[in-house]
């Protein structure tokens, strides 16, 4: 089996200095609101609850499923954290997911991992859970309706604010960029809206009161904390099997001829790979499983410290 990793978040070398440093700024700001936010509201499910949406997603953006036109995608996950979470503890999730990504994998640039972040998950979490707490109460089917559109909605915003940011650089024209990155994540946007259907339908079959906005205090049980956990080890396992084909946005920098602005990172785990193992999919799976354990204890330590002070 061949498998040939390409970073699936923007590279430093796509936006300019100045476009990379605002967005920080924002991030930055929204992420602070966040903190302060979950410090007050944090429940006692909430942490657990935390580590393993950041296990699955985490796990599930390994995954990159087949779109048209020889280009793949991968989930985003904001709105099912928001959902799950709420908007402020799922922005956390989402940084700390994309943060491992960045500085443990080199997924994505240093300079624009603010860009990053705020793309693929301060505004997907905030768009999900805008659009999915009107119909929290409602039954079973609204609530999968607007969560599916809610997904799908927010790999759309995520899409859009990266063109901007290409504009803004200089990257790419504007009526060229908006049109080829809506284009091809339209077709991305199912994906992550079966994947954040399917989910949520399990979840609201197996254990519905996970959803409860006024169960804040109710603790999951050890046994679908661990279930949740070897879903993620599975999809962790699943990974060698994704597509190799690039990303939307690394085919879009190819058509459009800014491919090679991209400035790739380097480490010990670039790539998601070890370089000590022969085997590729040994490999990618085993620094899967590295990152899967970084990103949980990172959540978990983070969510304790923050329920202590609350």
């Amino acid at each position: 089996m061949s498998y040939a990793p390409t970073p699936l978040h923007i590279p430093d070398g796509f936006l300019s200095f100045a476009v990379s440093i605002v967005s920080w700024a924002i991030t930055v700001i929204l992420l602070s609101l966040a903190i302060s936010r979950t410090n007050k509201a944090l429940g006692e499910k909430q942490v657990p609850l935390m580590g393993v949406m950041a296990a699955f997603i985490f796990a599930a953006q390994m995954i990159n499923f087949p779109v048209a036109g020889g280009t793949s995608g991968h989930l985003l996950g904001g709105t099912l954290a928001a959902i799950m979470l709420g908007p402020w503890a799922g922005m956390l999730v989402m940084t700390a997911v994309i943060a491992v990504q960045g500085l443990l994998f080199q997924d994505g640039g240093l300079l624009v991992m603010g860009a990053n972040i705020l793309n693929m998950g301060l505004i997907t979490v905030a768009i999900g859970y805008g659009l999915y707490r009107g119909v929290s109460r409602a039954n079973t089917s609204l609530k999968l309706t607007v969560a599916g559109i809610a997904a799908w909605l927010s790999v759309m915003a995520g899409a859009l604010f990266t063109s901007l940011e290409l504009w803004l650089s200089g990257t790419s024209q504007l009526q060229i960029v908006i049109p080829a990155m809506l284009g091809v994540h339209a077709l991305i946007g199912i994906g992550e809206t079966l994947i954040t259907v399917a989910a949520l339908a399990f979840i609201l079959q197996s254990r519905p009161d996970l959803l409860d906005e006024n169960s804040q205090s109710a603790t999951g049980s050890r046994g679908w904390i661990i279930a949740g956990m070897l879903i993620s080890l599975v999809v962790v396992l699943l990974s060698p099997f994704a597509s190799s084909n690039p990303d939307g946005l690394n085919r879009v920098a190819a058509d459009l001829g800014f491919m090679a602005a991209a400035k790739s990172g380097s480490g010990p785990l670039s790539g998601y790979q070890l370089p000590f193992l022969a085997s590729v999919s040994l490999s990618r799976i085993m620094a899967g499983g590295i990152g899967l354990v970084v990103v949980v204890i990172a959540l978990v330590l983070l969510g304790r410290g923050m329920k202590a002070r609350s």
